[in-house]
């Protein structure tokens, strides 16, 4: 294979941070190159400077066998460069088709748009990432998988011989994960050059023929990923080996549920019962659309209770609203940090203080006491910051989950209700989420965790309820579970798996 793209000595500084030191890279044709690495090691500013989203302060790149400037995004798309970002670039109001041709539609002979075209066009891509949908569909009436799936399609419509995916199926389920290893596969194929960057380490296995490590910004090595193993790269990535705690403590002491839900269903949830003890770290798993989520926002109060009712320590509670939740015990991570649990524009400590401002003055706020606090639990949880002040905005994905699981800390929960706690975050800060939920659960809290990551869901969970269209497939206890046995209730129903 010869070589697509050459990367050297590439050096880039934002202020106060050396994102890369002299960094080179090498893509070749027809090649799936993985890029890992935890969060701040320099992976996505590599991206943006071969998208055209930065300038290198230094180091040469070669595209196709000539030195080359990326000024900006357009000019790396006429070179043949596409990028899929890890968070969506996509408008809700804008149907499938205009989403993917937005800045490149056909035009027909006076200068219009040709929404004929647009439209075949569309039609061709999203069969060729088998996503089956009408181009004139609004963006906004497709699941967040659905969406990351026209993300690649719009990607392909450049025709690109440089195709760079940045956490692809951080959001997908495991058949559209399947889907896009088999775009990525064609793509190979035909000669395209792949970088493929992931935290899931698995699939740089399955997928990969190279793998480069990256650590600070600065290169720790290339390797065939046929010639290294999961652990060896993990030690590259972080310095050192990882200290794996044991999945599960002894047995709890059972007497009344920290947490019953009995019959109770929602708008897009069936009656569902089940309880959840202290000590306890219960799982729900399921496929995408199983109703895992909205089940958990439905007892949060988020989402109306149609049916049924919830205790918190065998006394019922009513919960209306997450204020009503909140003030019986509940505290709940939502699956979109971003958009939905994060105050972005604000400092680390303003985001911590949110959940229980009472705590912190009745008149005004005691803005010592706030950083005390913040401080306090930045040291307990590991998060890696220059100060108390720093925007949230700012921080790796794994950082921002601790900032959002700190705030919950402040509040003391009985029960706490984790959705997707490790989504796009490294291996590293992936580990460090895993020790604090099983320290909490030591410490009496009932953690119920809602993971599509099934090793994650074995390796956390005392117990595991699968959920399928709305209701409870199954229940499996850890002694029991396996990724075989989860996805048999997830696809098939508990009927069924008791037939067989």
């Amino acid at each position: 294979m010869t070589t697509l793209l050459r990367c050297t000595g590439i050096t880039k500084t934002f202020p106060g941070v050396r994102a890369l030191s002299s960094v080179d890279f090498e893509v070749r044709d027809g090649e799936i190159h993985a890029l890992v690495g935890e969060n701040g090691a320099g992976k996505s500013t590599l991206m943006h400077i071969l998208a055209g989203v930065y300038p290198p302060d230094s180091g040469v790149i070669e595209f196709q066998g000539r030195a080359v400037e990326i000024p900006d995004e357009r000019r790396a798309q006429q070179m043949g460069i596409g990028i899929v970002y890890q968070e969506r670039s996509l408008f809700d109001l804008l149907t499938v088709a205009e989403n993917i041709f937005a800045g490149n539609q056909p035009a027909g002979r006076l200068g219009t748009i040709d929404r004929t075209q647009m439209h075949i066009a569309a039609r061709d891509l999203l069969r060729r990432v088998e996503l089956h949908v009408d181009p004139a569909t609004p963006l906004g009436r497709l699941s967040a998988a659905q969406q990351q799936v026209v993300e690649i399609a719009k990607a392909l419509s450049f025709d690109s011989r440089l195709f760079i995916l940045d956490e692809p199926t951080a959001a997908l389920t495991i058949a559209e994960t399947n889907t896009l290893f088999r775009v990525v596969r064609q793509l190979k194929e035909r000669g395209v050059g792949i970088v493929y960057i992931s935290h899931r380490l698995e699939e740089v296995f399955q997928l990969a023929d190279r793998v480069t490590i990256l650590k600070d910004g600065r290169l720790q090595g290339t390797f065939a990923v046929a010639e290294t193993t999961p652990e060896q790269l993990v030690s590259l990535m972080v310095g050192r080996d990882l200290v794996r705690e044991p999945g599960h403590p002894p047995p709890l002491v059972r007497d009344v549920p920290a947490l019953e839900v009995i019959g109770l269903s929602g708008p897009k949830t069936k009656p569902v019962t089940f309880s959840a003890w202290s000590g306890e770290i219960l799982a729900l798993a399921g496929l995408a659309g199983a109703g895992r989520t909205e089940f958990a926002r439905t007892i949060f109060g988020a989402e109306a209770q149609q049916a049924g009712e919830v205790r918190i320590q065998g006394k019922p509670a009513r919960i209306r609203s997450p204020r009503d939740a909140i003030a019986a015990g509940i505290g709940y991570l939502p699956e979109d940090r971003k958009e939905l649990g994060l105050f972005l524009e604000m400092s680390i400590a303003q985001n911590i203080a949110a959940a229980r401002l009472d705590h912190f003055g009745s008149w005004h706020l005691d803005d010592r006491r706030i950083e005390e606090v913040a401080l306090e639990y930045m040291k307990r949880l590991s998060i890696a910051a220059p100060s108390v002040h720093t925007r949230v905005g700012s921080l790796s994905g794994g950082n921002q989950q601790k900032v959002l699981l700190a705030r919950w800390l402040v509040r003391d929960p009985l029960i706490l209700i984790v959705d997707e706690p490790t989504r796009g975050v490294d291996v590293h800060a992936k580990a460090e989420i895993y020790a604090l939920l099983r320290s909490l659960a030591r410490e009496g809290k009932a953690i119920i965790v809602i993971s599509s990551d099934l090793p994650e869901v074995l390796a956390l969970a005392h117990r595991i309820i699968v959920m399928r269209q709305g209701a409870i497939a199954g229940e499996l206890s850890a002694g029991e579970a396996s990724e075989e046995a989860v996805m048999r209730y997830a696809a098939i129903g508990v009927e069924e798996v008791a037939a067989k």
